[in-house]
């Protein structure tokens, strides 16, 4: 477990030669993880699984460690400025930890992608074609506030077969660094290449800059944060990236719709975490029934400390709401306040959602089976949901074991990033002397 004094080293080793040496500290850890990806290719599932396995057994008997390192970042959490929301992300508790250690031997039961062949034919001349699942290779990551990330995202890539570097907040140094070295001592105990996980040990945001350059050395990156670091990534990097922007994310209370059932979709998917990315931001309503069901919205809302924003309607009926901007339907407020808008009809409500949503995850609450359909066809968005939490959009909660992102792109991965995210394919044929 690397102690505070030992990551001031590093740091400073690194900081001190700052244009001379961090050049060629990037440009090492990235050479490392191309050789360790040409090695993880050769790997067994066995293997993989094995480390997997003993991570989540060695997180659970380091917990206290893991931990203390985690207080370290929680105490410093004001220097740089945290909400406490983010805070909230950050710190790590016993039940956390469990879950991290549940998510790694999650992610060992999966099946192992590598290999999968995904069709295959046989031409006329007896040539025997496949097209097989295969890693993409070596991936940069980066992240913020959320030390869990740095084991969802190391188990999912070696899982598939690459290597990873990853690259955390300062913010949540001490607690990355305390589950790394974990990670990397499971690797060498596994026969597996230490260097297939890598963590970038200083935080200073010019080494960014230098990995996004070494699109030669890596092929992809994935960044997880604040948009101003996507819009970054976006602009450098020379390499493929898959990224999501903001997450507002819509609750559609159709006029069809259980009441009920309504107030607690809208209020688990606001509340039960505020912030994350599948966290919802606004509500509509259709205006049927919105007499009905905004009065019920306002008591649940203010039970849970909500500050609502609306439209000229929703002010009527929530005698505590705010009027809303335009900005406000556009905002990811991460947060205990949500925006709110009566629609006139279901197709209104999917042009809002396609205007000022982020194509993350939106929902609709309703009894009518011919407008679930029509909403989910016409909602661009990566996940769609019908009569539940916006919440569920996730990598565990779909099956996936982990994610390493939830992906706005439609290339090549949209929604949550598990293990077949991160594979791409080749075509294997084999011949018995056929020559064209």
């Amino acid at each position: 477990m690397s102690s505070g004094s030992q990551v001031e080293k590093t740091l400073n080793l690194i900081g001190n030669v700052m244009t001379l040496d961090l050049e060629q500290y990037t440009h090492q850890v990235a050479l490392n993880a191309r050789d360790a990806s040409r090695e993880l290719v050769l790997a067994t599932g066995e293997q993989k699984n094995s480390w997997l396995r003993n991570s989540a057994k060695a997180i659970r008997e380091r917990s206290r460690e893991l931990m203390s390192e985690n207080e370290k970042d929680i105490a410093h959490a004001p220097e740089y400025g945290l909400t406490d929301a983010q805070i909230d992300r950050l710190r790590l508790t016993q039940d956390r930890l469990e879950g991290i250690a549940s998510a790694l031997e999650e992610v060992a039961m999966l099946a192992d992608p590598i290999g999968e062949v995904i069709d295959s034919n046989t031409r006329p001349n007896g040539l025997a074609v496949t097209r097989v699942r295969v890693p993409l290779g070596v991936v940069f990551f980066i992240y913020e506030s959320r030390p869990n990330v740095t084991a969802d995202a190391a188990a999912l890539c070696v899982k598939s077969g690459n290597a990873v570097i990853l690259r955390g907040g300062k913010e949540a140094l001490h607690s990355n660094l305390g589950i790394y070295q974990l990670l990397k001592e499971e690797l060498a105990k596994a026969g597996l290449p230490e260097n297939a996980v890598q963590l970038v040990e200083t935080t200073d945001r010019a080494a960014v800059g230098h990995f996004l350059k070494m699109g030669e050395l890596i092929d992809v990156t994935i960044p997880r944060g604040g948009k101003s670091l996507i819009e970054r990534v976006a602009a450098e990097a020379t390499m493929p990236v898959i990224k999501h922007f903001d997450g507002v994310c819509h609750v559609y209370v159709d006029e069809s719709a259980d009441l009920d059932m309504a107030i607690k979709i809208l209020i688990n998917s606001k509340c039960q975490r505020t912030g994350v990315c599948n966290a919802a931001e606004s509500f509509l309503v259709h205006k049927n029934i919105a007499d009905a069901f905004l009065p019920l919205a306002a008591r649940a809302l203010a039970d849970n400390n909500v500050e609502v924003r609306g439209d000229e309607q929703v002010c009527e009926l929530i005698a505590d709401a705010k009027p809303a901007t335009e900005e406000d339907y556009r905002t990811e407020y991460l947060s205990l306040t949500i925006s709110g808008k009566v629609v006139d009809s279901l197709e209104s409500a999917v042009a809002h959602i396609n205007e000022y949503g982020s194509h993350h995850t939106d929902a609709i609450v309703t009894t009518n089976l011919q407008a679930a359909r029509k909403f989910t066809a016409a909602v661009d968005s990566a996940a769609v949901i019908v009569n539940a939490s916006t919440r569920f959009n996730d990598g565990g909660e779909f099956g996936l074991g982990a994610e390493i992102g939830i992906s706005t792109d439609k290339f090549h991965a949209r929604g949550p990033c598990g293990l077949k995210e991160l594979t791409s394919y080749k075509y294997i044929a084999y011949g018995d002397g056929q020559i064209r």
